[in-house]
């Protein structure tokens, strides 16, 4: 049987075909939260893999455009950021509001800082003790969405004295005008986006953080030159200039992820809360439902609290989740 250990981002469908003894094609793979109908890649231009990336090759022009003016930084992931960000700090007392993207707390923990799970509920208490608070938003694996006026209360109660508001927003590109990266220049506030979610571009790997400039120019000089490769910058130019592309995914994300809830909720599995990329379930039966849909071939992301649904990418995969489900919860 499989080991939890083996699939601790999800996408491990290789291993999970291997543990179950089931061809990787029967799979249906929910277990990502990566946009099934991703960006479509066109061919790529020859000389793009013979040169060396160039920082004046239009991505800065079109992560301008995109992120509204606001000088972001790109990195081999939002991945790259999170692994990095911790070290250029000397050891703060750190709060990550959970659950939470198990990587932040491994990062900040090798780091030598103090850190803790925190409440959304004792946020308020947690302000006025953490130096640094992090959050994912929405949050990942619920999908629960803070508002961003909160999250501006929270930075300037924080920045106040010297702190620091960390905001990942891998997830939250369907959602725009939730985001807080416009204020990202201010002091204090670090928000990080991902390609690899809304775009369906998780093996380009490339990702941004914005940030002061002095921080991100001390966190540039520590990742050093090429941390994007030349063709990664090429798709992701184009795939941010792609408006037409966006505003299409913006309604069809919207609609896929009432259809998996209100699927979800037929079949006697709550789900009050997601976003527009995954659907959250809670339950204490979290494991032995991940062993009945893996058994089924379905694979989906487990957390201590529940199970999280990722969406299926077109009408048969729709089919084959509703079989399934009639199954396991017959």
């Amino acid at each position: 049987m499989h080991s939890d250990s083996n699939l601790n981002h999800g996408g491990r469908l290789r291993a999970a075909a291997h543990d179950y003894r089931i061809p990787l094609q029967h799979w249906l793979d929910l277990s990502t939260g990566i946009n099934p109908t991703g960006w479509p890649v066109p061919a790529l231009p020859a000389e793009v893999w013979r040169r060396l990336p160039e920082d004046d090759d239009g991505l800065a022009m079109a992560s301008l455009a995109y992120f509204g003016g606001q000088r972001v930084l790109p990195l081999a992931g939002s991945q790259a950021a999170i692994q990095a960000l911790p070290q250029l700090f000397a050891p703060r007392q750190v709060g990550i509001l959970s659950p939470c993207y198990a990587e932040h707390m491994k990062a900040w923990q090798a780091a030598g800082h103090q850190v803790e799970a925190i409440a959304y509920a004792d946020v308020d208490a947690a302000l006025k003790r953490v130096d640094v608070l992090l959050l994912s938003n929405p949050n990942n694996p619920t999908g629960g969405l803070i508002a961003p006026d909160m999250l501006r209360a929270w930075h300037a109660r924080l920045s106040a004295r010297g702190g620091l508001l960390i905001v990942d927003e891998a997830f939250i590109d369907a959602t725009p005008e939730q985001s807080v990266l416009s204020d990202a220049r201010q002091p204090g506030l670090v928000v990080l986006r991902s390609l690899g979610k809304f775009w369906g571009l998780a093996g380009v790997r490339c990702g941004f953080i914005a940030a002061e400039d002095h921080l991100l120019d001390e966190l540039s000089a520590r990742l050093g030159p090429w941390t994007v490769s030349g063709p990664a910058r090429w798709v992701a130019q184009r795939a941010l200039a792609d408006r037409v592309w966006q505003q299409t995914q913006i309604l069809q994300l919207a609609a896929s992820s009432e259809r998996l809830a209100n699927l979800l909720n037929a079949h006697g599995l709550r789900s009050p809360s997601g976003c527009a990329l995954f659907r959250w379930v809670p339950t204490a039966l979290a494991s032995e439902l991940f062993e009945a849909f893996a058994q089924r071939a379905v694979l989906l992301r487990k957390y201590d609290e529940g199970l999280r649904f990722g969406l299926p990418g077109n009408e048969p995969q729709w089919q084959q989740l509703e079989a399934v489900l009639t199954k396991v919860m017959a």
